[in-house]
């Protein structure tokens, strides 16, 4: 049996190829290693803030993973270390062996370790989204999936179509800004969300989500994440705004209409939207002048699906004129006086104010309203406002000061001259 040749790294360290191949799984194994430790702590980064969201008091847990994690990285970070420092020892006296660089091998390390972090990010992303499905129960993307521009002709936003109650909202932004300047603007959706509950989709109650949109005449849009001031980030809360309509990899076809939510309303009543004004010096399409801004703020679910049916966020009403005969869970049979039997099915979660034997009308309301949100929408004007402008009007004002000025004092001389003549 020949022995496969042997190579001295040192005055005691016998080095060979299939040492050599020892020394690289072991740096693989360390570098794949520290590679999902890292992102297991992305992965625990994004988990705990889905907790949070849901249990503001997993924080304190939270903070303990995050120092474990921590502790972790600081572990793997010395085999890792050792092993590339050996296999660059070996490597150096097998010159004639036919086997990888360490760069090489560094490059493999790399996407193993791209792999992994993709994976487990993946992974990180659908554990947050199915942990906050049960909060979402504002669904902004039916609008943006069912109409290309949510203002109709009428001026009514076509979130009014799915939320029929009517509640107010408050907006509030400058009289007139300068170009290219980012400025921020508040919607505020007023409501008693630490006490007031609505049904959800399985028939039990939760808080009310909010949402919000805005749509800004053509050139405004929303302000760059890079120029963000801190002070404005910090009023904002962490609140995601973005284009109505987006195609992933592509440009929005309506970046001056942005949307928010749903986000819990306890926490945003009162939304900061960031906008950076355009510059008509650098796009002829805009001009200086007023524009109108339009605004809707949504609080809770809707009453009416995309497709037309009700959701259990309704009042429902009696089907026909007659006498209640028989209540079987939610079904509430009535039958009229000409003996027909006619029933009303009631969607989960609805409580039932009607007993047999009741006398009914048609389209008298036979459970209670469980909706406590609805929609509203405003307008408001701000004016793009031309520093020459302002230079001219502040001009003319001086003027008109000093014309106004000399006008009197020549009224004053005028006067002395006629006192000294003795008229």
């Amino acid at each position: 049996m020949a022995l496969a040749p042997a190579f001295v790294v040192g005055p005691s360290v016998a080095v060979s190829p299939a040492a050599l191949q020892v020394e690289r799984t072991a740096y693989a194994v360390a570098v794949v290693a520290r590679s999902a430790v890292v992102a297991s702590s992305a992965a625990l980064g994004v988990a705990g803030l889905a907790a949070a969201a849901g249990l503001r008091k997993s924080m304190r847990g939270r903070r303990s993973t995050k120092g474990s994690v921590m502790v972790g990285n600081a572990n793997v970070a010395e085999p890792e270390s050792y092993y590339r420092d050996h296999l660059v020892a070996c490597r150096a006296q097998l010159n004639g062996v036919d086997a990888p660089t360490p760069e090489e091998t560094d490059k493999h390390m790399e996407g193993i370790q791209a792999f992994a972090k993709q994976a487990l990010a993946g992974a990180s992303a659908a554990m947050l989204f199915t942990s906050s499905m049960e909060a979402a129960v504002a669904y902004p993307i039916f609008a943006q999936q069912n109409y290309a521009n949510p203002r109709e002709y009428t001026g009514k936003i076509v979130c009014a179509n799915c939320h029929l109650a009517s509640k107010t909202i408050d907006a509030k932004l400058p009289q007139a800004v300068l170009p290219d300047t980012i400025f921020k603007m508040e919607i505020e959706v007023p409501a008693k969300y630490a006490k007031r509950r609505q049904p959800l989709a399985d028939g039990s109650k939760g808080p009310m989500n909010i949402g919000a949109i805005a749509v800004m005449p053509e050139g405004w849009k929303l302000a760059p994440k890079d120029r963000l001031p801190k002070p404005l980030k910090k009023e904002m809360k962490g609140l995601a705004w973005a284009p109505y309509s987006k195609d992933w990899g592509q440009q929005s076809e309506y970046p001056n209409i942005v949307v928010a939510g749903p986000v819990p309303g306890e926490t945003y009543e009162k939304m900061v939207l960031p906008v950076l004004s355009p510059d008509p010096n650098t796009d002829d399409k805009i001009l200086f002048g007023k524009g109108i801004f339009y605004f809707g703020g949504n609080r809770g679910r809707g009453q009416v699906y995309p497709e037309g049916n009700q959701s259990n966020n309704n009042q429902f009403l009696a089907a026909a004129t007659g006498t209640i005969s028989a209540i079987d869970g939610l079904k509430v049979s009535i039958t009229t006086p000409s003996g027909e039997v006619k029933t009303q099915e009631c969607l989960i979660g609805a409580d039932i104010v009607v007993q047999v034997g009741d006398e009914v009308t048609k389209d008298e309301p036979i459970t209670t309203n469980p909706n406590v949100g609805g929609f509203g929408q405003e307008e408001k004007e701000c004016v793009l406002q031309d520093m020459n402008r302002v230079y001219a009007y502040c001009a003319f004002a001086f003027s008109c000061f000093i014309a106004q000025l000399s006008f009197v004092l020549k009224k004053k001389q005028f006067e002395k001259v006629q006192l000294a003549e003795g008229f």
